[in-house]
């Protein structure tokens, strides 16, 4: 019914098929959909980050400065990812220990920290880059331009 199907998108569908559906147009709805998401995908994977003077390439984990290039851990890589993602804003510790150390304990939040620290010696050269801790929350990648 008509109403059914405005709720749907109401509670966030984007699509829908009815009852009884062909199988063909089932794979093909699937296919498109992981087309879309694929795309999608690739554009977030290819996103590069101007942070101040510093040039960020996440995908060839280079944080580049005045000609200089600093090649990143993959930890650190994807530390600075998520930081620059969350620009000015704030990212959740637990959001970030979850994503990069695959959980949230004691020892890899004392690990994260250390990354931290990492990150704020590459970040130095520029005093318009500053990585704050907001205590008990996470941090900020505070980028003044």
């Amino acid at each position: 019914m008509k109403d059914d199907i405005i709720q749907g998108y109401k509670l966030g569908a984007d699509d829908y098929i009815t009852k009884p559906f062909d199988s063909e147009v089932l794979l093909h709805k699937i296919k498109a959909i992981l087309k879309r998401n694929e795309e999608l995908h690739r554009e977030e994977v290819n996103a590069e980050y101007d942070l101040g003077k510093y040039h960020f390439n996440p995908r060839l984990r280079e944080l580049i400065i005045d000609g200089k290039t600093q090649t990143l851990s993959p930890k650190e890589n994807e530390l600075l990812k998520m930081l620059s993602e969350y620009k000015n804003d704030l990212l959740s510790r637990e959001i970030a220990l979850k994503k990069i150390w695959g959980s949230d304990t004691y020892f890899n939040g004392r690990s994260m920290d250390v990354y931290i620290a990492k990150l704020r010696k590459y970040l130095r050269e520029d005093p318009a880059i500053e990585i704050v801790n907001i205590h008990g929350n996470g941090f900020r990648l505070v980028v003044t331009e």
